[in-house]
């Protein structure tokens, strides 16, 4: 037997006459069979994953091992937290629902026939080992030092936002209206939004602060090198089987990656170019008030007086001072002056 194409395959058989052949029951017997291009590929893949498992996994752990030898986590946003646990939560029910329960399995093979579930193994162990290693780093912010830091308001605004969409669809999906694996796809959806945002508070502190310290960069250069890991295992895989939907059956560990990748090239450049070797300072503001409100100089206006003579001061007018050096460089170049 040889196959034309890459991908998932069902065997069946077909009986013209059942009932003159001992073998009636054949035609119910299915086999799924997958066919790929190289298997050096499909072991390939599986070493990516589980390298970019470690990679991941040991990430949270350079923070852990700096909070305990500051004996603080000043420095380390609340936010950042508080959105992290909610969107490792959440994707923790997406992976073990996709990778365990049959139901939700079937109807993903009906909506990608052909196409190869997304969610490895490693992904789930990689999401419940990130939910635990989360939370432990939140406990540390009970038992160290913190400061004044605390979760802001719009962060518990967003947090409760997104768990009220997730318990709406839980509703709608109990009466039927949404199947199971579109109501897993809203938790992927929640992972993805709060990946999107997560990192934002914490590059903002590390803006006002004019430092990296508390924030360990250990955490990011692993982080990068998981989410690069990442993408490259969906590629291989879906190559090797064909099945390039793949990738959009699974948009969470697709955006994670990238979102990751982004947003750690941002912390590389405050820790390396920006802040580097900087101690924290007094919280100021990212950009200057001075840039949205420019500066005013008072031309006066004169005013004739009995005797005559003119008097010019009387009247002030405010005129937008256009000659300060300021106002002449370029944005690049007072922003990158005014962080360093």
């Amino acid at each position: 037997m040889r196959a034309k194409r890459a991908g998932i395959a069902t065997l069946s058989f077909s009986i013209d006459n059942q009932t003159e052949t001992p073998f009636y029951k054949l035609d119910k017997v299915k086999r799924e069979v997958s066919v790929i291009h190289a298997k050096w590929i499909y072991y390939f893949s599986m070493v990516v994953g589980w390298i970019y498992f470690a990679a991941w996994s040991i990430s949270f752990y350079p923070q852990i091992i700096e909070n305990f030898r500051r004996r603080s986590v000043v420095g380390l946003n609340f936010d950042f937290l508080a959105l992290n646990i909610t969107g490792f939560i959440a994707y923790g029910v997406f992976n073990v629902g996709m990778f365990w329960i049959p139901e939700v399995k079937e109807q993903y093979k009906e909506l990608h026939p052909g196409g190869v579930n997304p969610v490895q193994i490693n992904d789930v162990v990689f999401t419940l080992h990130a939910i635990a290693a989360t939370g432990f780093t939140i406990f540390q912010c009970f038992i160290f030092e913190r400061g004044k830091q605390r979760v802001s308001i719009p962060a518990w605004i967003l947090v409760a936002l997104l768990w009220l969409a997730v318990f709406i669809s839980l509703f709608v999906s109990i009466g039927g209206k949404l199947s199971w694996l579109n109501f897993l796809y809203v938790f992927s959806y929640v992972k993805l939004a709060v990946t999107l945002v997560k990192y934002i508070p914490q590059a903002v502190m590390n803006c006002r602060r004019r430092s990296t310290v508390g924030w360990s960069i250990g955490n990011v250069l692993l982080d990068f090198t998981g989410g690069a890991l990442s993408i490259l295992q969906m590629f291989l895989i879906s190559y090797n089987y064909d099945d390039w939907k793949s990738i959009f059956g699974d948009p969470t560990k697709f955006g994670l990656g990238a979102l990751s990748i982004f947003f750690d090239i941002i912390f590389m450049f405050q820790h390396y170019v920006l802040f580097r070797g900087r101690e924290p300072q007094e919280e100021k503001p990212c950009f200057p008030e001075s840039w949205l409100r420019p500066e005013k100089t008072y031309a006066t206006a004169g005013v004739e007086s009995e005797e005559g003579e003119y008097d010019d001061s009387n009247e002030k007018t405010p005129m937008i001072n256009t000659s300060s050096k300021k106002n002449k460089m370029g944005t690049l170049q007072r922003v990158f002056s005014f962080c360093v």
